[in-house]
């Protein structure tokens, strides 16, 4: 929050959009219709179950008074009422009017408006001025026709623009403000001024009938009302407390806060802007400071070298983007349009800690959806389908606003395939494009003629900017979408995801964050991050809203010797039946949760947070990661109840509610948070329910079937499933009449492996004596690790495993695995990348298409080959390793194009690599044996 000395700026009215100028134009005159069009999707797909889907477009039939007018079609509502908009004010040749002031045309507007305030029309009026003149006017007021300088301050938007104006610092100083609405009364011919406060009162009294007709203006009796408001102490040591103010009809509202205040009278108190929501009157009002305020130009200068700095209120400040000196009282009341009588609500403590909780990166989407002690900001953007809450673009422009900052400006290149044009579009800025433009700088590109051919890349550019137009970071990342929307929703997340870990770690210095940031294709000014934060950081009461507050899950474990600390929490009970239904990586999953405050040995529970339902995706880390641990065990109707440590007392109170006030004050030594859960359902990983949606049977059970063919037309008896996850192939194989006799997984997730022992062995269960099956086991291991356990099995496989490894890391699978466990075959599945335009966009891809960028199917898979890729990495393997490989796949068909969904390589070993029996336990001898048994089943 630091400004350049500047004495005043010449600020220009950004250009308002088209269909604000029709609105200014029309009103309520104006008609937007909004129609559907489908456009035809011209390629087939071979292999789909499903019809080709038409794209939906929107065009936009505007009517006027005399004239009608018809957008292009768009793919967003938005943009075809904005482009039929512009078509009618081209047509109509309508010129959005703009004025820029300068500092001495703002001087001589404020004096003028001052003085306006104070003559007999204005009393007439509606203003909430009106409702402090009022209390002024009244016959036995001590201060008779004298209003405090801080009650116009806090009523007019008109003259706080105009003092921006003029001083530039006047936004973030409401001292300021105030010396120049003293200094403007001072010039006016007809006002006085107080040498001892901050008055102002006409020269030439008021006539009784003026002073009748406010006195008998109709307004509700207060009666006497008892308005909860907080103190914030100057002193970071010092609590936030409530404060009751006492209003009533005889009492004057700025009267009984500065008592509070233990200052004379209004006249020496300020007020901030509104904080929060613009409809409200919540404010924070602070003593004026001992400085000199007749004169602007000797107040800034002694300002600078004065003591005031030291009187600041930090987190008064931070709250307010405002500097607010000595202690603060944070109060809901005031005179607005809304109504003719005073304003009032209550504020509590647990919305002080919201509005901080707000200002945090994470914090707007904590609070949107009322899961404070459940829900993280997400790592991941996978989609607008799986995603909860506001997206992570207006996620990015709520902590903008909160900081005051500039919008996010978000520029999206088009690569046009046909064309080979890159076009820049920037959005979200509350300047017009063409000033953000030219700060910025990039190329325009018409809305209004869009391409909208299927074959648009898109990628983004993100910057972010102080309101001084100063950079504060810049992305640019390389990741591709063919959805615009899809591509801004995953830059703005990356970029919020680098400022909550600012926000979180601030004992890290920014350098070392920048150079996390450039990593990931964020580039920081560093000195710029520290101006516009460093109030954030100064305030160092907010820095352990993020850290523990004590640990009491050690002692806890102590006197419950039987309980396992493990990820962060301690497992208390697991009840229901399992249904076999688990959630998997990437499922949408719905849960019930109630989270309570617990005392270790004591009986009685606080209820802070309860959630009847609450969805998110596993693996995106959605959720705290002790949620997560938890109901990936789980399956659905079951229910968990586990406990862990408590953050701190700042983030209990937020989620704590009205009941916060009881929390004040009691100790949390030993206290710990209660987490009771139930899976309510859970939807397949969208690749699933995309693949599935698609093909029939769905590629998984495809998948099956393909390794059930070669199982039995191999006669093999023993198979290893390498990357065997939560056991969905072993557990479809159960369901197959098979050759096996013995079968094992191997995983390096334990919760995969323990839900894959609960599913196999109650299969196993339910068909003992009906299946072939006499043994299975699970491993906890690395595939690209060698054990003895798992060499020289019949068949082994490893379908769609590959793909979520680094590409060496699966070269180095494949080299063990043919070079060490010598499986007689070896079956491995991958996504074929060449099929992704298909499954994304319901349509084949085009010759031109085959090379563009494409999203991966799953946001965990850290590769995808095409045929080309896949055949060249399997065809080395096999004549390294004395192997010869086939290729097939499923969904699809070989020789049309783009091949399979899923391309598959089956590998068998030459017939001059088979061993004796004799030599298999001598070279099981000398292989190492890592792996951990989790499981073993045995038919005997």
């Amino acid at each position: 929050m630091e400004y350049p000395e500047q004495p005043g700026l010449s600020i220009k009215r950004p250009v308002i959009t088209p269909k604000a100028v029709i609105h200014q134009k029309f009103g309520s005159s104006a008609n937007y219709r909004i129609e559907e069009v489908k456009e035809d999707v011209e390629n087939g797909c071979p292999g789909l179950t499903i019809p080709q889907q038409a794209k939906i477009l929107y065009r936009c039939h505007l009517d006027l008074p005399g004239l009608s007018v018809t957008s292009e079609p768009f793919s967003r509502k938005k943009d075809a009422e904005q482009s039929a908009a512009r078509i009618a004010v081209e047509k109509l040749h309508i010129q959005p009017s703009t004025s820029d002031s300068t500092p001495e045309e703002a001087s001589k507007e404020l004096v003028e408006r001052i003085s306006g305030f104070f003559t007999d029309g204005f009393l007439s009026s509606s203003h909430p001025l009106i409702g402090h003149f009022g209390v002024a006017l009244k016959a036995n007021r001590e201060h008779f026709g004298m209003i405090p300088i801080s009650a116009i301050a806090s009523c007019d938007v008109k003259v706080n623009n105009l003092c921006k104006i003029i001083i530039c610092k006047a936004e973030s100083d409401p001292l300021l403000v105030s010396s120049l609405i003293f200094n403007a009364a001072r010039k006016s011919s007809e006002l006085c001024t107080a040498d001892d406060g901050l008055w102002i009162w006409k020269k030439v009294p008021y006539s009784p009938e003026t002073i009748a007709s406010v006195n008998s203006c109709d307004s509700d009796s207060l009666g006497f009302t008892k308005i909860q408001s907080l103190h914030i102490p100057c002193s970071i040591e010092e609590n936030v407390e409530p404060l009751t103010l006492d209003v009533s009809d005889d009492n004057y509202y700025l009267d009984l806060i500065a008592q509070k205040l233990n200052v004379r009278d209004s006249s020496q108190i300020l007020v901030s802007r509104t904080v929060g929501k613009a409809s409200s009157e919540l404010k924070l009002y602070f003593p004026l400071p001992h400085v000199p305020y007749c004169e602007a130009s000797s107040y800034l200068y002694r300002r600078t070298r004065g003591n005031v700095e030291l009187m600041l209120n930090q987190r008064a400040s931070y709250l307010s983007g405002q500097y607010i000196y000595g202690n603060a009282i944070l109060a809901n009341i005031g005179y607005s349009w809304k109504t003719t009588s005073l304003y009032h609500e209550n504020v509590s403590i647990c919305s002080y800690y919201r509005m901080l909780l707000a200002k945090v990166p994470d914090g707007y989407y904590k609070l949107s959806r009322e899961a404070i002690l459940v829900s993280e900001l997400p790592t991941e953007y996978t989609g607008r389908s799986n995603w909860r809450g506001p997206t992570p673009k207006d996620l990015l422009s709520a902590f903008c606003h909160q900081h005051r900052l500039l919008e996010p400006v978000f520029s999206v290149t088009s690569n046009d395939t046909e064309s080979s044009v890159s076009h820049t579009l920037v959005t979200s800025s509350p300047l017009s494009s063409t000033e953000v433009i030219d700060k910025i700088g990039g190329d325009r590109l018409d809305v209004g003629h869009r391409n909208l051919d299927n074959s648009d890349i898109f990628r983004c550019k993100v910057k972010i900017l102080s309101r001084k137009m100063q950079l504060i970071l810049e992305g640019s990342f390389a990741d591709t979408n063919r959805k615009e929307s899809d591509v801004i929703h995953s830059s703005a997340l990356r970029v919020l995801l680098w400022f909550d870990k600012y926000f979180k770690q601030l004992d890290i210095p920014v350098e070392t964050l920048s150079s996390f940031g450039s990593a990931h294709g964020i580039t920081v000014s560093v000195e710029n991050v520290r101006k516009e934060f460093s109030l954030y950081l100064s305030t160092l009461g907010l820095k352990q809203n993020y850290c523990l507050e004590n640990s009491s899950l050690e002692s806890f474990c102590k006197n419950h010797p039987d309980r396992k600390l493990e990820n962060g929490m301690v497992m208390l009970s697991i009840d229901g039946l399992e249904s076999g239904i688990f959630p998997l990586h990437g499922s949408l999953i719905c849960i019930g949760c109630a989270v309570a405050l617990v005392k270790i040995g004591d009986p009685e529970k606080y209820y802070l947070e309860s959630k009847d339902e609450f969805e998110f995706e596993v693996g995106t880390g959605a959720v705290i990661y002790q949620i997560e641990a938890c109901v990936t065990q789980l399956s659905v109707n079951q229910t968990a109840q586990f406990v862990t440590d408590i953050p701190s007392r700042d983030v209990i109170l937020v989620a704590a509610g009205e009941t916060a006030k009881h929390l004040l004050e009691m100790p949390l030594h030993n206290c710990l948070l209660e987490y009771t859960l139930k899976v309510l359902r859970v939807a397949e990983p969208l690749e699933d329910r995309m693949e599935q949606a698609f093909f029939n049977p769905s590629l998984s059970k495809q998948r099956v079937m393909f390794a059930v063919k070669h199982i039995n037309e191999s006669s093999a008896a023993t198979l290893v499933d390498f990357g065997c996850g939560s056991g969905s192939l072993l557990d479809s194989l159960l369901d197959h009449a098979t050759s096996l006799e013995k079968i094992v997984g191997v995983d390096i997730s334990r919760k995969g492996l323990t839900r894959a022992a609960k599913i196999i062995h109650q299969k196993l269960s339910q068909i003992s004596g009906m299946s072939s099956i006499k043994h299975a086991v699970l491993y906890y291991g690395s595939i690209t690790v060698p054990d003895s356990h798992v060499f020289g099995f019949d068949i082994g496989t490893c379908l769609e495993v590959i793909e979520h490894m680094d590409e060496d890391q699966a070269s180095l699978f494949g080299n063990i695995a043919l070079g060490t466990f010598c499986p007689r075959i070896l079956i491995v599945s991958t996504p074929n990348y060449e099929y992704n335009p298909i499954l994304q966009r319901s349509a084949a891809p085009t010759m031109e298409e085959k090379t563009t960028p494409c999203k991966f199917r799953n946001h965990d898979h850290r590769f995808e080959w095409t045929r080309e890729q896949f055949e060249h990495w399997a065809i080395d393997l096999s004549a390294r390793h004395n192997y010869h490989v086939e290729f097939s796949g499923v969904g699809g068909l070989a020789d049309v194009e783009p091949g399979f969904a899923s391309q598959i390589a089956v590998f068998r070993r030459n017939s001059n690599l088979c061993l004796p029996a004799e030599e298999k336990p001598k070279m099981e001898e000398d292989l190492p044996r890592p792996y951990e048994l989790i499981w073993e089943w045995s038919n005997s």
